[in-house]
């Protein structure tokens, strides 16, 4: 299965990863499954660390280098999944995470996040 993990989860992953829960260590370890990560994500990160915000003190370019190190692969942000916004009922109003999930439904992935009015879209998202 391809997953895509949000911004919180990649950050768990490389961080702190006995703070995700079992099931999201699970898919994440589990051999089969194709791991991705978003521009969207990284863009995140860079830009709420750069407001201060504690829980994104992470460099950007580790993160990044790590991830790869590690067998995820890099998701672009294409004009296709900013046309998926459109069609996105508006329950959640974060920026980062409607692009998730535009880009989940474009490319059939699955995103996994751990925010639940995330996993409230109709779309492939799993909350974890």
């Amino acid at each position: 299965m391809k997953l895509l993990l949000d911004a919180h989860l990649l950050l768990s992953t490389a961080l702190e990863p006995l703070n995700l829960s079992a099931t999201a260590r699970a898919l994440i370890a589990a051999p089969e499954n194709e791991l991705f990560f978003s521009a969207a994500s990284m863009w995140e990160v860079i830009i709420k660390r750069g407001l201060g915000r504690d829980d994104f003190k992470v460099d950007a370019r580790v993160l990044r280098r790590g991830l790869l190190d590690s067998g995820y692969s890099e998701l672009p942000i294409t004009n296709d999944h900013a046309i998926a916004l459109e069609a996105l009922p508006l329950l959640h109003k974060d920026p980062f995470d409607r692009i998730l999930v535009a880009q989940a439904l474009a490319e059939g992935i699955t995103l996994l996040t751990v925010d639940r009015r995330v996993s409230q879209y109709p779309a492939p998202v799993r909350s974890v």
